[in-house]
């Protein structure tokens, strides 16, 4: 069973908080996928995890590279697992593949789109009917994640 945690932003944008989940699954000693909506995109965050801190980046690469298999953290826009990642991140409303094989599967969506909600809802029901583990995070006042559900 998959644990898939469901991250509703709403006090801070994805630029913010997608760079410091990852860092932790990094921690953990995790590989991570991160799959975004469109290739576009994931040339957008793919520049933003380099440049996110001054002090810091995350060791990641591109999808297509040539070198994915070797990546801590792959970026792409399609449901392949071409590094092995046992963490899938799922943002901008991208499409997700089988979320079975992984460890877990992370939806961060944007709380000030009603159509970006509507669809996590509709992924939360997808997800339930799978079997997995769902928990839901909310923002809260200090923009530190709240245990909803």
């Amino acid at each position: 069973m998959t644990e898939i945690l469901f991250f509703h932003l709403e006090r801070q944008p994805l630029e913010a908080a997608l760079p410091q989940l990852v860092a932790k699954s990094l921690e953990r000693g995790w590989r991570v996928a991160v799959q975004a909506g469109s290739e576009e995109r994931a040339r957008t965050l793919d520049t933003l995890l380099w440049t996110f801190a001054d002090d810091s980046f995350l060791p990641h690469g591109l999808s297509g590279d040539g070198v994915d298999a070797d990546q801590p953290v792959l970026i792409g826009w399609t449901g392949d697992n071409r590094n092995a990642a046992v963490v899938r991140f799922l943002v901008d409303r991208a499409e997700p593949p089988d979320l079975s094989p992984y460890i877990r599967g992370v939806f961060l969506f944007d709380g000030n789109d009603p159509e970006a909600v509507a669809e996590a809802r509709a992924h939360w029901k997808t997800q339930k009917a799978a079997g997995h583990a769902l928990t839901y995070w909310q923002q809260g006042a200090r923009g530190g994640w709240e245990k909803k559900a």
